[in-house]
């Protein structure tokens, strides 16, 4: 299984590249909030492509997928931001915004601690167990017998994903965005990993 940033990274990439295309006034701030917008609004260029990035995962069942994204959506809902500085340089600029996002990376840590203070509550549970910075946990070193590693993931998923449920509490990221103008257009470059996490709230998780 993929980490958080790496399972999310398509849908991130393939939304800055959809951004820059709508009537807004053509300025790198406005491309920002418009990229953001989608989120909030749960677009339905988002909303299609965190279909499949999350149909394309192969350790969650059908239940899991459907709460997932169920809290993917809720943090998009949440999202809110403070555009905080503009600086532009010919045919390049950048954007520093503050987010405010669901703390999903401090519920998660709660969980991975409590996770390894009883783990005799987890079935099928050994010390093989890797628990990784995602929320969707790496099966790869799970034990060797596939079907306990299967039923064990499952139980862990299952504890994550209902404590991210009662996350209500707050945090506060500062993301720079860069942007690259062409042909007369400002558009949303790539983010990396780390704003990812911070976009979705799982930053220091």
């Amino acid at each position: 299984m993929k980490k958080i940033s790496k399972i999310l990274v398509s849908l991130v990439v393939g939304l800055s590249l959809l951004t820059g295309c709508g009537n807004t006034l053509n300025t790198p701030t406005k491309r920002v909030e418009e990229f953001l917008g989608r989120y909030q609004s749960l677009d339905s260029d988002v909303l299609t492509q965190l279909d499949s990035v999350i149909s394309s995962d192969n350790n969650m069942n059908d239940e899991q997928k459907k709460n997932y994204r169920s809290l993917l959506e809720k943090q998009y809902q949440n999202l809110s931001y403070k555009i905080k500085d503009e600086n532009i340089e010919g045919n390049n600029a950048t954007v520093d915004v503050e987010i405010e996002v669901l703390d999903y990376a401090t519920n998660i840590s709660e969980s991975k601690k409590y996770y390894r203070e009883h783990q005799d509550e987890f079935k099928n549970d050994n010390n093989d167990y890797d628990d990784n910075d995602s929320l969707i946990d790496d099966a790869k070193d799970l034990a060797d017998d596939a079907m306990d590693g299967i039923e064990k993931v499952g139980s862990y998923i299952d504890y994550k994903l209902k404590q991210l449920k009662t996350v209500n509490d707050k945090t506060k990221y500062t993301i720079t965005f860069n942007l690259t103008k062409e042909n007369g257009q400002w558009t949303v470059q790539d983010i990396d990993d780390e704003d990812i996490q911070k976009l979705h709230g799982l930053y220091g998780s």
